[in-house]
């Protein structure tokens, strides 16, 4: 092997490994979430548990991406850690089935059906079809697809380089006297854990070594504990990944190592205690990329098998590691979902900062509500919470804010990436919401304090407004939250109808100010409410036309600045109408 060859191995890794990548982000955005839901919600018992983190491994195809997902659902308090271990355990079986489409490479045979299930036959055919999809399809999912098909030629393209690459090994003694170091479970353990740590893929660890095998100079003895060294190894990424968790979710990385040591300390008692004893025949035999896949499955079965009944004795030893201190969290400051690790699962983040948009809606609006029920009936504690809840609108827009702007620089599909601008948008008028709420709140002290009482008349037009505003605002968070936009739709009539009700009822208190019948100091106060009412209108505005822009084949929301018009232009009409109608102000002699 010269180093042309060593240039062509590392060439064939490159491609296995950007395969890889390429394959998992793809995979990642046709499932659009849909895998990380499944593991937050289906985790009852703890079989349900290994067989949903067996499943969701196996299509994305990365043990790694698991175990840092759930690290992140129990940090957010989404997960108990007992109902992570068993997703862990199954995340280790799922690994598996990367080393059993890896071995297809190794099939040998001049059948028609065994030439069409070698890769070297079927990838070009992928890459074609992936390229195509790419090049001529207009829907992302098509597009995504294709990058799927694309990356997994690219995996099976990098492997048959890198077996070809390393073909000439088999002739070199020195080679062949280095592998049988590995024979000592120790070491052999160890190079499997140093190697995968660095590359941070057990997956990609377990496909180089059955590229190896196909020199024919590595054996059982020789392989077997490198494969259980690769599972410790994947350990790292969760293992970095909890730095800087909380407690729970550090033990949840901890149980993922506990569980590959454990399984590994068992393997190498029982395997070697029988080879001592009455010995293996197939010790010293060359393996091929099948036996590795084999011997992985065996491994993963059996320590799962093992050590599933005793999920809570792993749960105990990580609480022992990590104790409980005085030092506990905030959990009252941290917004719960918003977690730093789901931005390696675009889709999935994308659904918590829904979740979490929705939960900063509500709290706007219960906050605005308060302070417009404070006009009436002020009561001091109410107050107090309505200040807290405004300091935590203002989290949630910060931690939203900051979380969004990263996720916007993921790889998201085009659906995805209009929520998150959506998202943006939104987030700040729900602020501002809370911000007016807060406004509203100190007008209700000063009439508490200096006993204001507004006119029969002003106080008749000021409830005709407080209806229009809350029913406003009960229609935009609900149409939000539940995305209805035929909801949306109503917002706008609406808010054009406060904006001539604001202008109506000044009109009149200007009048009312001419005829003596008002003092100037009611008036700071009147107008005040006036314009924090309309402006909170306005806002909900703002947030279902965002709401809209989503859904363009419904609306022309391109014009859009001030007035928006609707396609639907006798639509709108008849519901500017109803709502004058309905927000009447009543008469008044002049």
């Amino acid at each position: 092997m010269d180093i042309f060859s060593l240039f062509t191995l590392l060439g064939g890794l490159a491609f296995f490994l950007y395969g890889m990548n390429v394959m998992g982000v793809g995979l990642d955005k046709v499932a659009g979430g849909r895998l990380e839901r499944l593991l937050e919600k289906l985790t009852s018992n703890p079989i349900k548990s290994v067989a949903l983190g067996t499943f969701v491994t196996a299509i994305i195809q990365s043990s790694s991406a698991t175990t840092v997902m759930v690290v992140g659902f129990v940090n957010s308090g989404i997960m108990k850690l007992r109902q992570a271990i068993g997703i862990i355990m199954g995340a280790n079986l799922g690994t598996t089935a990367t080393a059993w489409i890896l071995s297809l490479a190794g099939l040998q045979g001049d059948s028609f059906i065994v030439k069409i299930l070698k890769p070297s036959s079927f990838a070009p055919i992928l890459a074609f079809i992936g390229i195509f999809l790419i090049m001529v399809a207009k829907k992302d999912k098509k597009k995504d697809i294709g990058s799927i098909m694309i990356g997994f030629a690219l995996l099976m393209f990098g492997m048959d380089v890198m077996s070809g690459a390393v073909k000439p090994l088999a002739d070199i003694p020195e080679f062949k006297n280095i592998l049988t170091m590995f024979s000592n479970p120790i070491l052999g353990v160890l190079t499997g854990a140093i190697f995968t740590a660095i590359i941070q893929s057990s997956s990609a660890s377990v496909g180089i070594l059955q590229a190896l095998s196909m020199t024919g100079g590595i054996t059982f003895g020789s392989a077997i504990p490198i494969i259980m060294g690769q599972n410790i190894g994947t350990c790292i990424t969760a293992m970095l990944s909890s730095i800087g968790a909380k407690k729970n979710a550090k033990r949840a990385a901890l149980v993922h190592l506990y569980f590959n040591l454990i399984g590994t300390v068992l393997f190498l008692i029982a395997f070697y205690s029988i080879q001592y004893t009455i010995g293996f025949s197939f010790i010293n035999d060359s393996v091929d990329a099948v036996s590795i896949a084999i011997v992985h499955t065996t491994f993963n079965l059996l320590t799962t098998a093992v050590l599933l009944p005793f999920t809570r004795g792993l749960e105990k030893l990580a609480c022992l590691t990590l104790k409980d201190d005085k030092d506990t969290a905030n959990s009252e400051d941290t917004i719960t979902g918003l977690d730093e690790r789901f931005l390696a699962s675009p889709g999935y983040a994308v659904d918590q900062c829904n979740e979490v948009t929705k939960q900063m809606a509500e709290l706007a609006k219960d906050t605005i509500l308060s302070s417009i029920h404070q006009l009436t009936k002020y009561d001091e504690k109410i107050s107090d919470s309505i200040m807290d809840n405004e300091n935590r609108v203002d989290k949630f827009e910060d931690m939203l804010g900051t979380y969004l702007v990263k996720l916007s620089s993921k790889e998201l599909s085009l659906g995805d990436s209009n929520l998150v601008s959506m998202f943006l948008h939104s987030i700040g008028d729900f602020e501002r919401i809370s911000d007016h709420a807060v406004n509203i709140l100190d007008l209700a002290k000063e009439i508490n304090q200096k006993s204001i009482n507004f006119s029969k008349e002003a106080q008749d037009g000021l409830n005709v407004m407080t209806d229009a505003v809350t029913d406003i605002l009960n229609m935009t968070i609900k149409a939000f939250v539940t995305d209805d936009l035929e909801l949306a739709k109503k917002i706008e009539p609406l808010e054009e109808v406060i904006d001539l009700l604001r202008k109506e009822l000044k009109d009149r208190h200007i009048r009312r100010l001419q005829k003596g019948q008002c003092t100037t100091e009611l008036g700071f106060v009147y107008t005040d409410l006036l314009t924090n009412f309309e402006r909170v209108s306005d806002h909900c505005s703002n947030i279902a036309v965002s709401m809209l822009q989503l859904n363009e084949n419904s609306f022309d929301t391109h014009e859009y600045l001030h007035d928006v018009k609707f396609t639907g232009e006798r639509y709108f009409t008849e519901q500017f109408e109803a709502n004058k109608k309905k927000y009447a102000l009543p008469e008044v002699n002049e």
